[in-house]
């Protein structure tokens, strides 16, 4: 059975630029919350407590994000991970936050990212002992290699970053690993970047329904739960587009025509 609605966890100081990059452009959030606004129900997000992020960051790198005067939207980012999280436990939802994380390792950071919001809410979950092992689906453009420095060691995440310009194949690697997870949950760190007209070149709209839609139905197989946090994604004449079919595709709802 689908639901008609999914839980989107954001704030409303996520639609104000922070800084100069790409990822903090005005209309960026504004553009994903028009286009999904009949399948969302909206939660206000909370910031991450110290422990989360202390549990995933060194002191040092910190106080680096704190001296640079971006803890306040990026401990926010990083809380509205850990409630998509949660909520993902029982049903699928969906972190609309910014800055986006999967360039965050535990030490340093780049990418236009500062905390790991992915990392940040699987250690939440692993800590609580809600969850054993996990799944991480990064197919934003970039490989995600904060989420691998940081959770790769820890030895209970398995990761898959497609890296390939070629449109079939990068939706074959995708629906092969997804028949043979074996995990307590999937997080996505869902960047839009890889669409044929953002700075990728190479999806469709249609090929994100279809990733949800496999999501979906490796979590109906193993009877988890699952969640996704923004990453990238920048060309705004498609963004929303591209966010409301893959939401679509984690509800069981038909594809965008």
């Amino acid at each position: 059975m689908s639901q008609s609605k999914i839980p989107v966890f954001t704030h409303e100081d996520f639609l104000e630029p922070y800084t100069h990059d790409p990822a903090a452009a005005p209309g960026r959030i504004q553009c994903i919350r028009e286009a999904i606004s009949d399948i969302a129900e909206y939660h206000e997000v909370l910031p991450a407590s110290w422990e989360d992020i202390q549990r995933v960051h060194t002191d040092r790198h910190i106080q680096r994000v704190i001296r640079e005067g971006l803890d306040p939207i990026a401990s926010l980012a990083a809380g509205g991970a850990v409630m998509a999280a949660l909520e993902g436990m029982s049903r699928p939802s969906f972190a609309l936050v910014r800055p986006p994380g999967h360039h965050a390792s535990a030490d340093a950071s780049w990418g236009f990212c500062y905390y790991n919001n992915v990392a940040v809410a699987l250690d939440h979950l692993k800590r609580r002992g809600l969850i054993k092992t996990a799944y991480v689906l990064d197919f934003d453009l970039h490989y995600g290699d904060g989420t691998v420095n940081i959770l790769k060691p820890k030895g209970y995440a398995a990761i898959l970053n497609p890296q390939t310009e070629d449109r079939s194949e990068y939706l074959k690697i995708v629906e092969r690993d997804l028949a043979r997870v074996q995990a307590d949950i999937i997080a996505v760190s869902a960047g839009f970047d890889a669409h044929r007209l953002d700075w990728g070149g190479i999806l469709l709209t249609r090929d994100y329904h279809a990733m949800g839609v496999l999501i979906r139905e490796a979590c109906r197989r193993l009877g988890i739960g699952c969640f996704a946090v923004l990453e990238g994604g920048y060309n705004q004449a498609v963004l929303g587009k591209n966010v409301r079919a893959f939401l679509l595709g984690l509800l069981g709802l038909p594809a965008p025509n």
